[in-house]
């Protein structure tokens, strides 16, 4: 987390992976028409387009430099918002409208219909070598 914001400091990694040619295969980065990603969902928290904040990234600076950027140019989330944001976020594809996707992630990632992953971050834990 960065500022408390959960996925935040994972899309700047990836982002700078990204301009490295240093993304694992498999990692999404970025918008995809007509689905809402985690990358979409955090810079909506933020109001700033992914293009702005990928090109902030990359001018350099800390984790918090660019979110302190991200809230002077976009807008600034009270403590609630972001406590349900993070509420949302670890609780994704748990019985809720994301659970065919995730399922379907489970499997394009080897993994079945593993009982113990019920969530994205469940499987983002899992396919990184961390416990679910």
């Amino acid at each position: 987390m960065v500022g408390g914001i959960m996925v935040f400091g994972r899309i700047l990694d990836k982002i700078r992976l990204h301009a490295e040619g240093k993304l694992p295969t498999g990692y999404h980065l970025g918008i995809i028409a007509g689905k809402r990603t985690f990358d979409d969902r955090v810079c909506r928290l933020l109001g700033v387009s992914f293009a702005a904040l990928s090109a902030r990234v990359l001018e350099g600076g800390s984790d918090d430099e660019v979110l302190e950027w991200c809230l002077q140019n976009g807008q600034r989330p009270d403590a609630e918002h972001i406590e349900i944001f993070n509420g949302f976020m670890t609780k994704r594809g748990w019985r809720d409208a994301a659970s065919n996707g995730l399922e379907e992630q489970k499997a394009e990632a080897g993994l079945g219909h593993r009982a113990d992953i019920v969530t994205f971050f469940d499987l983002m834990d899992t396919e990184e070598g961390r416990a679910a």
